[in-house]
């Protein structure tokens, strides 16, 4: 059978899970009366509630017969890692792109892997049929971003269509008939290049593992595309790494292809398929699995070193242990563990004393996937405020990551945006342009420290109206102290339940973290000082009540609603002698310390 292998990418939220779903539905691997969800491909909760894609996941149709194999991947770069992996595996690329928006900052970080890579893209104009949709000008930013990136001239002369991937239709002109996507299956059966693998056939065989998975019953899977040759169920096979030292040699327990949205077992794969295969106990993702006569491995993407770290801890609040099952530290280390097994970007060292694990990956919103998969498996943690990881030059100085930052935002906020970034947290002005009628977009570098805890406040200063979006950039000298958190917290000083009148009384000292009825104990975080101190005060203490009852005694206790914390802005919160405190049904802020004297003791010591 004929083969296809295409990458799809995009921003976030510029619709190619969608435009995967209709393209499974055009082709027929969905039964008429099947019942299918949307964003089928998003199989994960947290996808699914976030509107992104977090794991990479192959997919395969089949049209007039040859089989398209379609790679979805993610577009945050925090997902990064695998994005560049994944375009070794394919001899193409659909660059999806809002005709309203144009391409976005995460579209020009996997753009330029797939550009570097000598891969051909199509570009496909989404959402064409909104009312503030510009094609024209979308397909001429990507020519400009095409550009820029060094595209060659093969590369430039890509071909479009105009697209809506929600109505299930793609025409080669914008007033075409819009029926059915067969305008884009013909152009990547036309303009995409059959695998180069083919080639390759009576070679020994070789493949490069990509994704990393485990599977209850079948144990630890990786999958690639089979650069050279076949391989059959049971052959045996070596692993070697990516400077040729043999890992392991195994026995193939099991080929799986995709099809459609599941997968099926095969007895044998040759060039140019994307499989998944199992019975290897330690090759990982960049390791070559080959013929025990192979002894060069094949060329592999080294993998990213991780930015930040994250301390995971047991829970040792007065609460611990009411939420949730999974609260000792060695059933943490195992999950984490499990985690960086399949997880190449993540890495866990354990700390002196055993109690507690760093936990090292890419970003926020990576650690923020991984501590809300575990609370909703029962985990109950403390988590420390992220820090980011610091490395030296050559020459002995202390270098930074930075990450180009870009902002599109109403022209009115723009200059409290400048001031933000370049101001307190050190960033560089690297672009300002005008972006559409009313807004700016503005690109900065900016240290990963000073951006750690920024979304929240930038929401605020643009009134939610803002889009940041943020890219690995590369190294940079220390750029000296960035200021955390200004205000002090309310800290409670007893144990119980929170009353009413008390929060009331205490609202003029700061805003709340918690309403009426919410369970306190004794060093947790209850609210923000108006000041920049730190103030214990008690949220228990009720009305006094006297024998006379006279009229205008009983003030009606009406309270201001409270701040209610979602994980990732909680952990960007917190300073550094501060824990939140994560159990399956509650996000809770507390100090590191809980008795005020053992507080004051370690302020000193610090």
């Amino acid at each position: 059978m004929d083969m296809r292998n295409i990458a799809i990418i995009a921003h976030v939220d510029h619709g190619k899970t969608t435009l995967v779903d209709e393209l499974l539905k055009q082709s027929g691997a969905f039964r008429e009366n099947q019942a299918v969800a949307e964003r089928a491909m998003d199989s994960n909760d947290l996808e699914r509630e976030r509107g992104i894609t977090i794991f990479a996941k192959p997919t395969s149709v089949e049209w007039h017969g040859t089989r398209i194999n379609i790679v979805d991947t993610p577009g945050h770069a925090d997902f990064g890692g695998e994005v560049e992996r994944i375009l070794s595996m394919v001899d193409g690329v659909v660059l999806l792109v809002d005709a309203a928006e144009g391409p976005m900052p995460q579209t020009k970080f996997v753009t330029s892997k797939a550009l570097a890579l000598g891969l051909r893209p199509i570009v496909v104009l989404n959402k064409v049929d909104k009312p503030d949709a510009e094609p024209d000008r979308a397909l001429d930013e990507c020519f400009d971003l095409f550009a820029n990136l060094g595209a060659d001239e093969d590369q430039l002369d890509f071909p479009h269509l105009y697209a809506s991937g929600r109505n299930g239709w793609a025409d080669a002109e914008l007033d075409g008939p819009r029926k059915d996507l067969h305008a884009l299956f013909e152009l990547v059966i036309n303009h995409v290049p059959k695998p180069r693998q083919l080639k390759a056939l009576n070679d020994d065989f070789r493949m490069l593992g990509t994704i990393l998975g485990s599977d209850p019953f079948i144990g630890r899977t990786l999958t690639g595309i089979v650069e050279s040759g076949k391989v059959k169920t049971g052959a045996s096979v070596q692993a070697i790494s990516r400077i040729g030292q043999k890992i392991e040699q195994f026995r193939v327990t099991k080929i799986q292809a995709f099809r459609g949205l599941g997968m099926q077992e095969i007895e044998e794969a040759t060039a140019g398929d994307i499989v998944t295969i199992a019975g290897m106990s330690k090759a990982t993702v960049a390791d070559t699995i080959c013929a025990l006569a192979v002894d060069e491995p094949l060329d592999a993407q080294p993998i990213d070193p991780p930015t930040i770290t994250v301390t995971f801890g047991i829970n040792d609040s007065p609460l611990a242990g009411r939420d949730g099952k999974k609260v000792q530290s060695r059933v943490i280390r195992d999950r984490l563990l499990k985690e960086a097994e399949s997880n190449v970007a993540i890495k866990v060292k354990d700390t002196p004393g055993g109690e507690a694990f760093e936990v090292s990956g890419r970003g926020e919103l990576q650690m923020g996937v991984l501590i809300e998969n575990m609370r909703r498996e029962g985990f109950e943690l403390s988590i420390s405020r992220p820090q980011v990881i610091m490395k030296e030059d050559e020459d002995g100085n202390r270098i930074e990551p930075v990450e180009e930052v870009t902002i599109d935002v109403d022209d009115e906020y723009s200059g409290a945006v400048i001031e933000k970034i370049t101001g307190a947290r050190k960033g560089d002005l690297a672009e300002m342009k005008p972006a559409g009628a009313g807004k700016t977009r503005i690109i900065a570098h900016v240290p990963s420290r000073g951006l750690i805890g920024y979304h929240g406040e930038f929401l605020t200063d643009t009134r939610g109206t803002g889009v940041l979006n943020r890219v690995f950039h590369g190294w940079t000298k220390h750029k000296g102290p960035i200021p955390g958190r200004r205000a002090g917290v309310l800290i409670s000083m007893e144990d119980g339940e929170a009353v009413a009148y008390a929060l009331w009384n205490l609202e003029e000292r700061g805003r709340m973290f918690l309403g009426p009825q919410a369970k306190v104990y004794q060093g947790m975080i209850i609210g923000e000082h108006s000041r920049d101190n730190d103030l214990e005060v008690n949220p228990l203490k009720g009305k006094k009540l006297t024998n006379v009852r006279a009229s205008g005694t009983d003030d009606a206790v009406r309270l201001t609603p409270h701040i209610n914390f979602t994980l990732e802005e909680a952990i960007a919160y917190i300073n550094d002698d501060e824990l939140v405190e994560v159990t399956p049904n509650s996000i809770r802020l507390r100090k590191r310390y809980l008795d005020p004297h053992e507080r004051k003791r370690m302020a000193k010591q610090a």
